[in-house]
């Protein structure tokens, strides 16, 4: 590695999380002498192992957490696994796979607390071409049958047209299917953004679900103003289909790397009713993940 970074620090937020609240969206990495990345990042390598995750979760107050995994690791979840196997039941996993992977393997992740597989459509920020190591939508229809009779569903990052794109893709799966950082939606086109009014209908058909992640939609550092309109729109369309993430350890953020508390306080501030933020924070992520 030439390069590592520490997460920032985080301090708890203003109020109090309810009971078996969930941060459904962050990563490990490393250690890297036990767990080597396989290809290359482009961005500083974190230094942030099972420890240091369980350690965030602890000092926010988050009862539960779910694990990504990154392009970086490839079709290998060893890190989430190890996570897994520390976490007492609190956690859960979000694997990649491709039709290489054996079927003993992907038995062995959901005995371990796989949930579900994730596709990236994303290209490389100012480059071209996806994330190295990450695994395309294109592998989603052969996946399907096996994730189905596992009862995981598919976690998709992509762009809101590429997602558009997909729908019907997505329907034909009979998976329900989880849309990382907000849908990949753009603030600039404004809320009748014919592709955002389509994902809000999709998210009205029960089918499909929505992380509420800030940092990788809005650049309105730190508050992200610009985003509470879509935030609200989508809560609005359906509130039993919305989760709720940190994106723990913010990759390429560097010093506009959100503190978690602070996130979970716009969360507050931005969702005032307490019913409403049990559904998001806590039994929404029990119905989709199992815990």
């Amino acid at each position: 590695m030439t390069e590592t970074v520490l997460p920032r620090s985080h301090r708890p937020p203003g109020w109090t999380l309810p009971a078996g609240a969930c941060d459904c969206h962050a990563h490990v990495f490393g250690p890297y002498e036990r767990f080597p990345v396989s290809h290359r990042m482009h961005y500083a390598a974190p230094l942030a192992p099972a420890a240091a995750h369980r350690g965030m979760l602890d000092r926010i107050g988050l009862a539960h957490g779910v694990l990504v995994q990154p392009g970086a690791y490839g079709e290998d979840p060893s890190p989430i696994l190890d996570a897994l196997s520390q976490g007492g039941g609190r956690l859960r996993g979000i694997a990649a796979a491709s039709e290489r992977v054996p079927q003993a393997d992907l038995d062995a992740w959901d005995a371990a607390g796989i949930r579900g597989l994730r596709f990236n459509d994303m290209t490389v920020p100012g480059g071209a071409g996806p994330f190295p190591g990450s695994v395309g939508t294109e592998a989603l229809a052969a996946m399907a049958p096996g994730m189905r009779e596992r009862g995981w569903h598919a976690e998709i990052w992509a762009g809101i047209d590429r997602h558009v794109e997909n729908l019907p893709l997505y329907r034909a799966s009979g998976l329900p299917i989880v849309l990382d950082h907000m849908a990949g939606l753009q603030i600039a086109r404004g809320l009748d953004d014919p592709s955002f009014r389509m994902i809000l209908d999709a998210l009205r058909e029960g089918w499909l679900w929505i992380k509420l992640v800030l940092c990788r939609c809005s650049q309105d550092f730190p508050d992200y103003a610009d985003a509470r309109p879509f935030h609200d729109a989508l809560i609005e369309a359906n509130p039993e289909r919305v989760i709720w993430g940190s994106d723990w350890p913010h990759l390429r953020l560097a010093e506009r790397a959100p503190d978690v508390g602070h996130l979970l306080d716009l969360f507050a501030e931005w969702v005032p009713d307490a019913g409403l933020r049990q559904q998001i924070l806590v039994d929404n992520p029990r119905k989709l993940y199992g815990f």
